[in-house]
């Protein structure tokens, strides 16, 4: 199995009453013990990592794991996990899910797990909120944190002004696309993925993953989105890395179909398979082709309608 930085996720919705968090789906490769604790657990509002996404209304960061903020700490260190974000769903003010994405700095290759946002009462401008960074990343760490991005601007900022994911292949390319380009390559940093995220609030949020050549992201990334007529989900990026890079193959989904994509894009909430060569069609093929066993489908909401849907292949 290829060592990717994002290396696990799982997804909590809340009880019939309303009053608790619990296991909905997961995917955790080899970690079979924290993946066992994470099935018999369930969240109050406030309550842990999921807990305080609910609570908050927004996303979360966790730099490091320790029992003061993360009941399965222990579980997630012996995992090899290193920070992890949870990720909101709502409609208006009625939380749907959290979806928690784990990952992994790896000893020697660079990587990042970033949070930023922007709240109209305060800025025009989009500020980090917080950043988990891997070895050899100080500098490029402290540079972030005195960062300031424009709409439109950077990773994140054109994350936020697109309503939409955004993948760059080669964030230090000298387009100047990625505004911190010097740091990164100083860095090691090669790679990077925008999401936006809801939150409950006006503020805007935007999660991003970087990390250098030797160390992918995921197996496979691709946005799906709907065409004209709405009546199909289209293939519209697709890039593996280790796996022939970028693909032009078109592909496609009814949007009213079954599997991973469609139901997500469908219902504005995540989702996770643990055996992706069930998927229907293209999404099959490519976790076929690449060896993947995870597939985690993040839904992109942008003013209250579902835009895409961002398909991790692990």
């Amino acid at each position: 199995m290829t060592t990717t930085f994002i290396r696990a996720a799982e997804v909590w919705a809340p009880s019939d009453d309303g009053q608790l968090l619990e296991y909905r789906a997961g995917a955790f490769g080899t970690a079979r013990r924290f993946e066992a604790i994470s099935q018999s657990m369930c969240f109050g509002r406030g309550e842990g990592l999921p807990g305080r996404a609910w609570d908050e209304g927004r996303p979360q960061l966790l730099r490091q794991f320790d029992a003061a903020h993360f009941r399965r700490a222990a579980a997630a260190q012996a995992a090899g996990f290193t920070c992890a974000a949870a990720l909101p769903f709502f409609t208006g003010d009625v939380l749907k899910a959290v979806l928690v994405v784990y990952c992994a700095h790896g000893a020697g290759a660079a990587s990042a797990l970033e949070l930023w946002h922007q709240d109209p009462r305060v800025t025009t401008d989009m500020t980090l909120v917080d950043g988990a960074y891997g070895p050899g990343a100080q500098t490029f760490e402290s540079i972030s944190h005195d960062t300031t991005l424009p709409r439109g601007v950077g990773l994140p900022g054109l994350a936020w002004q697109r309503g939409e994911g955004v993948f760059m292949e080669d964030i230090t390319d000298g387009t100047g696309r990625f505004l911190r380009a010097a740091y990164a390559s100083s860095a090691g940093l090669q790679r990077g993925l925008a999401l936006p995220a809801g939150a409950r609030s006006a503020e805007s949020h935007v999660l991003t993953f970087l990390a250098g050549a030797s160390l992918p992201l995921a197996q496979r990334v691709e946005r799906w989105a709907p065409g004209e007529n709405r009546a199909r989900l289209h293939r519209v990026e697709a890039f593996s890395e280790l796996h022939g890079g970028r693909s032009q193959a078109d592909a496609s989904l009814p949007l009213d179909g079954a599997g991973s994509i469609a139901q997500a894009f469908a219902s504005g909430m995540p989702a996770i398979n643990a055996h992706p060569r069930s998927e229907p069609g293209a999404p099959a093929a490519a976790a076929a082709g690449i060896g993947a066993t995870a597939l985690i489908v993040v839904p992109v909401q942008w003013e209250d309608e579902v835009s895409e849907v961002v398909a991790l292949y692990l």
